[in-house]
């Protein structure tokens, strides 16, 4: 009898299993614990962000992640933070203040990277420390990731919208210090980040820091005729704490060549009944897009009276009548501000 319970057992084993083979201690097969846990205060908030672990404790990869759990615990910051102890899947001693899905679609989580904004009963000056844990499908729970402590301390208010001198192929963007914290306190000294985006409602595309006391950039190498968009937020740092205040309006700036072309010279003119003709050499700037004929009558101010596209250095006055005129061309450049240059010589002719 003894021997075919033994039989049964062993074919059931096969039957599960597929093969036999070494039992897995279930310790091993649990996710990674959270290696990247870090808050900053923003906005008003504590933002605390991580990447998930990819993969377990073994070192397979890990695919079914289900969700991650967030806790906090709270305190006057004068004795070191709880320890994070596992119990039962949950931290003893925090609040769990987030429960976010990773299976589907969260605002939370982008790939692998977590985002939670925490907002909830938060006091100046008070420290605030972060765990985070994930689980698998199976429901198995990671170990608790390192301890991140922030202290909530005042954020600087948002600085006025910055002021934008665009060049060529550059913008000067500068601001003004915001002149206080978010508790109604003055701020010491102040650290920024200047932030430049494609449209005036889309994502940064670059963020610049700017050191504490320095309220002026400059953006070099940019595209000429281009818009771009900046805006600046002011970052307090106080004994270790990092606070990051809201961003200011975005301002517009479109950066294009400033510097006219050179003028074209040797401008003749050969008049004939009710025309004139004219020719000049070109401009020896390679920019240049069109040439622009100006004519003014006796004791009158120059008139612009038409244009020719390069490479044409010619250009016939057809609404001419008998009299003396004056003539003078410039070059026009092809940015968007059509920069001109100044005038050719001057010459006069007499229509017959």
């Amino acid at each position: 009898m003894r021997f075919r319970v033994l039989a049964v057992l062993a074919a059931g084993l096969l039957g599960a299993c597929g093969r036999v083979g070494p039992p897995v201690v279930p310790e091993i097969r649990v996710p990674m614990a959270i290696s990247d846990l870090r808050g900053v205060v923003e906005d008003g908030a504590v933002t605390v962000a991580w990447t998930n672990p990819q993969r377990r404790v073994d070192q397979s990869r890990v695919r079914d992640l289900s969700e991650a759990r967030l806790y906090r615990t709270e305190d006057d910051g004068v004795v070191p933070p709880k320890p994070a102890l596992l119990a039962r899947g949950r931290i003893a001693g925090y609040q769990e203040i987030a429960l976010i899905p990773l299976g589907g679609r969260s605002p939370d989580v982008q790939g692998q990277a977590v985002r939670f904004v925490d907002r909830e009963g938060l006091r100046f000056g008070r420290r605030y420390t972060y765990v985070a844990v994930v689980e698998d499908s199976r429901g198995r729970v990671s170990a608790p990731s390192e301890r991140v402590s922030v202290r909530f301390i005042a954020p600087p208010e948002a600085p006025t919208a910055p002021q934008v001198t665009a060049g060529d192929r550059e913008v000067r963007v500068r601001w003004q210090p915001p002149a206080r914290l978010a508790d109604g306190s003055a701020p010491g000294p102040l650290a920024y980040e200047v932030s430049r985006a494609g449209a005036m409602e889309g994502p940064p595309e670059a963020v610049f820091p700017v050191p504490a006391g320095q309220t002026e950039l400059v953006d070099r190498n940019l595209e000429n005729d281009r818009t771009y968009y900046y805006a600046v937020r002011a970052i307090r740092d106080e004994a270790g704490t990092v606070a990051r205040g809201a961003v200011s309006a975005r301002v517009a700036a479109t950066p294009g060549t400033t510097t006219p072309p050179g003028a074209p010279t040797n401008l003749v003119a050969a008049p004939s009944a009710n025309a004139v003709r004219l020719s000049w050499a070109a401009s020896s700037d390679p920019n240049v897009a069109a040439y622009v004929v100006y004519r003014a009558a006796p004791g009158g101010v120059p008139v612009r009276i038409g244009s020719v596209r390069t490479p044409a250095t010619t250009f016939t006055d057809r609404d001419v009548s008998r009299g003396t005129y004056r003539y003078t061309v410039t070059a026009q450049d092809a940015s968007a501000r059509a920069n001109e240059s100044a005038r050719s010589n001057e010459v006069t002719v007499t229509v017959p």
